[in-house]
């Protein structure tokens, strides 16, 4: 199994719930709605979910494996730092590129 695309549908600035996330395994399925979360000591991943009649929330999809879970996490996490980073770049940019306000001499 290969992760050949990542996406960050959406970056959450409060409460601990970080993103949302969408992956695409081997070019053949998507899976939408991983949630980027953060727990007390780190960031983890939550796969997409859905509460049942007893209002418990279950997973609909998962990893089998701990092995397949730990590299569906790192992968989605880097993206995450990246898009993070990424998003921090381009804010600096941007306030760089401000024209500085000069008062003028009268």
């Amino acid at each position: 199994m290969e992760i050949t695309d990542i996406k960050i549908r959406r970056i959450i600035t409060e409460g601990r719930l970080r993103a949302v996330v969408s992956v695409t395994i081997d070019n053949m399925l998507a899976v939408h709605d991983i949630k980027v979360v953060q727990g007390d000591a780190r960031l983890f991943v939550a796969m997409p979910s859905r509460k049942d009649e007893n209002g418990v929330f279950r997973d609909i999809v998962h990893p089998i494996s701990a092995a397949a879970r730990k590299m569906m996490e790192t992968q989605i996490l880097e993206k995450y730092q990246e898009h993070l980073a990424l998003m921090e770049a381009e804010e600096q940019a941007e306030t760089a590129a401000e024209p500085e306000a000069h008062p003028v001499a009268v």
